[in-house]
C-alpha cells in the first residue's frame, strides 16, 4: 500500500481518487449552526446533508461548530482538531464499499464546566441554528409521562446557577438570555434525536428549565423561537479498529472515520425562525406530518432493535446481521412487527408498514454493517419506555395481541440479570443499570417485580393481560432457555393456542 494520508485541510489534494473530497474552499465557509453532540451518527447524517450542498455550491454560510457539554466529549474534540474537523464516511454495503470525505464542520468549541465558549457561541448573531445529538435519554424527562423533570439534579443546578450551566439546555437558555438582550435574535432548536415530537420534547426542556430561573425570558423563547420536529434514519455503527482500518484500506488515516449504511432519511417541519439551509435539494423531505414519519420508524425500527438485540446478547450474537441470521431471533422480529406492531402504524407517502418492515429486515440483515448487539441494546431503559410500550398500550387498549411484545419485555428483563446462556457477563450496558439489575433477579423468583419498575412501566404493571404473558414468559426463559421460548412463540403448543382462544 502507498504511504498513508493523514487527513487535514492541507492533505486533501492527495487524497487517493477512489476517495470523493469536498469540492468547495473549507477556507470560505463560514459557521451558521452549532451542533452539541457531535457523535458517529450527526457525521455521517446532518452533517452529510450539509456537505452535499456544499458540494454544489451552496450553503456556504451554514457551516457547523461542534460543541459537547461532558467530559469524555474532549476526547472526540481533540481527534476532530487533530485532522481540521474532516471526516472519512465509509458507506458499506453488501456489493461494495465506497469513501468520502466530509467537510461541513468547521470548529469544536472547548469544553468548560461552566459552558462558557458554547454560550458565547451560541449567543453569537451568525449562529441561526443549534442542533443536537444527544440521545433519547438525556433530555430530562419522566420516562411515564414525558413530563420535563424539575427536579434532576443537573436540572436544580442550572435553575440556580444560570449562568454557569452544566447542561446543553442550560446552556442554550443562556445564550437566549444573551441574544434577548442584545437583539441578536432568536434561534431555532433542532433535536435531531429519536423521541416521538423531539422538538416539542426539546421545546419542554429549554422552556421548562429558563422558567424555573427567568420566566420572562421563558415566555420570551416560547413566542420567538422554533423547535421543529424532525426524524432521522441511518444505521451507523460504532467506531473501533475495523472502521480504523476501512479508511486506512482507502489510503486515508483518519482517527475517528464513520461507516454507515447506504440508506438515509430525513423528515422535517419547516419551522425556521432564523432561515436555514435547502436541506431538500440535498434529499431531506419537508412535510407538516412528520408525526406519521416518526411513528412509522420509531415503532418499527427503533422497536424492531429492541425485538432482537435483547435475544442476541443473550444468545451471545455479537452483531445485529448476526441476530437476522439466527432463524428464531429473525423469526420473531418478523411475527412481531407484521402481526403486533403493523397493526398500530399508519402508512406515509410510498410507504406502507408492510413494506416498511421488509425495508428494514434488509437493513439490519446488512452483513457489511457490524452494529454491534451490545451498541443496540444500550440504555433499554430509555429506548423501550419510548419506542416498545407505547405499542403495548395502545396494543392493549385495541384488545390486539401482545404475546410477542411481552416476551421482548421478558427478553429484556433477562438480559439484565447480566448473564449470557454461555455463563459470559454481560457488563452494565445502561444508566440505570444497577436497578435494573436488582430487578431482573428478584424477577427471576417473582417475575412480576420487574413490571413493578413504576419509572419504567407506570401502570402497565397493573394490566393482567400483559402481567400475565409477561409472567409466563420470563418464567419459560429461565426454566428452558431463550431458544425454546422463542420457538413457543414462533409455533405455539396446541394447548397454549386454545388457551389464548
Amino acid at each position: 500500500m502507498d504511504e498513508l494520508i493523514r487527513l487535514s485541510n492541507a492533505t486533501l489534494g492527495s487524497v487517493p481518487e477512489q476517495v470523493a473530497r469536498p469540492r468547495y474552499d473549507r477556507s470560505a465557509l463560514t459557521p451558521g449552526i452549532v451542533h452539541i453532540g457531535v457523535g458517529n451518527f450527526h457525521r455521517a447524517h446532518q452533517a452529510w446533508y450539509l456537505h452535499r450542498l456544499m458540494q454544489e455550491g451552496k450553503a456556504l454560510d451554514w457551516a457547523i461548530i461542534g460543541a459537547g457539554v461532558r467530559p469524555y466529549d474532549a476526547d472526540m474534540r481533540d481527534k476532530l482538531l487533530s485532522q481540521d474537523c474532516l471526516t472519512a464516511l465509509i458507506e458499506l454495503n453488501p456489493s461494495a464499499t465506497s469513501a468520502e470525505i466530509v467537510g461541513s464542520m468547521t470548529g469544536y468549541l472547548p469544553i468548560e464546566p461552566d459552558n462558557a465558549p458554547l454560550i458565547a457561541k451560541m449567543a453569537d448573531p451568525a449562529i441561526r441554528i443549534v442542533a443536537l445529538t444527544v440521545t433519547e435519554g438525556g433530555y430530562y424527562i419522566d420516562p411515564v409521562s414525558n413530563a420535563f423533570d424539575a427536579r434532576h439534579l443537573d436540572i436544580v443546578h442550572d435553575a440556580a446557577r444560570p449562568d454557569t450551566p452544566r447542561t446543553a439546555f442550560g446552556a442554550i437558555a443562556a445564550a437566549l438570555r444573551h441574544r434577548r438582550d442584545n437583539d441578536a435574535g432568536p434561534l431555532t432548536l433542532l433535536s435531531c434525536d429519536n423521541l416521538l415530537g423531539n422538538g416539542r420534547i426539546l421545546r419542554q426542556t429549554v422552556v421548562g428549565l429558563a422558567r424555573l430561573s427567568d420566566p420572562a425570558l421563558a415566555d420570551w423563547i416560547e413566542t420567538r423561537c422554533s423547535f421543529p420536529n424532525s426524524m432521522v434514519d441511518c444505521i451507523v455503527p460504532a467506531t473501533g479498529p475495523r472502521e480504523i482500518a476501512l479508511a486506512r484500506e482507502f489510503g486515508i488515516e483518519d482517527r475517528a472515520p464513520v461507516s454507515h449504511e447506504a440508506f438515509r432519511q430525513w423528515v422535517l417541519e419547516d419551522d425556521f425562525c432564523a432561515g436555514r439551509p435547502d436541506w431538500e435539494q440535498a434529499g431531506a423531505t419537508f412535510t407538516n406530518d412528520v408525526h406519521a414519519y416518526e411513528m412509522m420508524k420509531l415503532r418499527m425500527l427503533n422497536a424492531g432493535h429492541q425485538v432482537i438485540a435483547n435475544a442476541g446478547e443473550i444468545l451471545s450474537l455479537g452483531t445485529i446481521a448476526d441476530c437476522m441470521a439466527h432463524p428464531l431471533v429473525s423469526g420473531l422480529f418478523f411475527k412481531v412487527l407484521n402481526a403486533e406492531i403493523v397493526p398500530h402504524v399508519a402508512p406515509v407517502p410510498g410507504m406502507t408498514p408492510a413494506a416498511y418492515a421488509d425495508l428494514i429486515h434488509g437493513r439490519f440483515a446488512n452483513p457489511a454493517i457490524l452494529d454491534t448487539t451490545r451498541r443496540v441494546a444500550f440504555d433499554g431503559s430509555s429506548r423501550h419506555t419510548g419506542f416498545v410500550l407505547p405499542v403495548i398500550r395502545d396494543a392493549l387498549a385495541a384488545g390486539t395481541p401482545v404475546e410477542g411484545l411481552a416476551l421482548v419485555e421478558a427478553l429484556w428483563a433477562r438480559m439484565c440479570a447480566g448473564t449470557r446462556e454461555d455463563g459470559t457477563e454481560i457488563e452494565p450496558n445502561d444508566p440505570n443499570w444497577d436497578q435494573l439489575n436488582r430487578a431482573a433477579w428478584d424477577a427471576r423468583v417473582r417475575p412480576h417485580a420487574w413490571l413493578e419498575q413504576h419509572q419504567v412501566y407506570g401502570d402497565l404493571a397493573d394490566n393482567r393481560v400483559l402481567a400475565g404473558a409477561f409472567d409466563r414468559w420470563l418464567k419459560r426463559i429461565w426454566s428452558s432457555g431463550c431458544e425454546p421460548a422463542l420457538r413457543d412463540y414462533l409455533n405455539p403448543p396446541q394447548s397454549a393456542v386454545q388457551s389464548l382462544g
